[in-house]
């Protein structure tokens, strides 16, 4: 069945944290509080990129990038942070979710975001570009070894050091 990447609708917002929900409700953590961040961002007007997959008019994944509170080198720069991507736990591990997180740093791009963060497993998003080494350039409360950057232009210079801050709904979340 074709997979559609669109643009995420005030409309999709019951589907959305439907996916979400069941998507992280079977994780070693449990839902965890992703489908109220995600309405947090949304509400605070942090949201960048909001992005979902149907398959048959169904919502079966999502995926969010944030404004991030970013400098580098003395300088503020453009930041987004991928949190969180979910995929309906029937069809996870299909493409869905690599679909959809390519989709939204292409996105990222065309709007001129200089630099993407992510914390996650540190066996899968390198796949994307990103690299704890070069997000260890940074400080952040989220800062250890799944804590993971990606400069958007891949030819781009990698910042000597800085911060990196998620939007404010991050710290609210608890």
């Amino acid at each position: 069945m074709t997979t559609t990447i669109r643009p995420a609708t005030a409309n999709d917002a019951d589907a959305i944290d439907t996916v979400i929900r069941a998507a992280f409700a079977g994780t070693d953590f449990g839902h965890q509080g992703e489908a109220e961040l995600v309405r947090m961002v949304g509400e605070d007007g942090d949201t960048l990129v909001s992005l979902i997959a149907e398959r048959g008019g169904a919502v079966v994944g999502h995926v969010l990038f944030s404004r991030m509170d970013v400098e580098a080198d003395g300088a503020a720069r453009s930041g987004a942070g991928l949190a969180p991507v979910s995929v309906l736990p029937g069809l996870q591990g299909q493409g869905i979710g690599d679909t959809l997180i390519r989709a939204g740093l292409d996105a990222l791009r065309k709007q001129g975001v200089a630099i993407s963060f992510v914390l996650g497993h540190a066996d899968y998003y390198p796949r994307f570009g990103y690299s704890p080494d070069l997000a260890a350039r940074f400080a952040s409360p989220f800062a250890g070894p799944h804590f993971m950057a990606m400069m958007l232009d891949s030819d781009a210079a990698w910042p000597l050091g800085g911060r990196a801050d998620y939007a404010p709904a991050f710290g609210r979340l608890g």
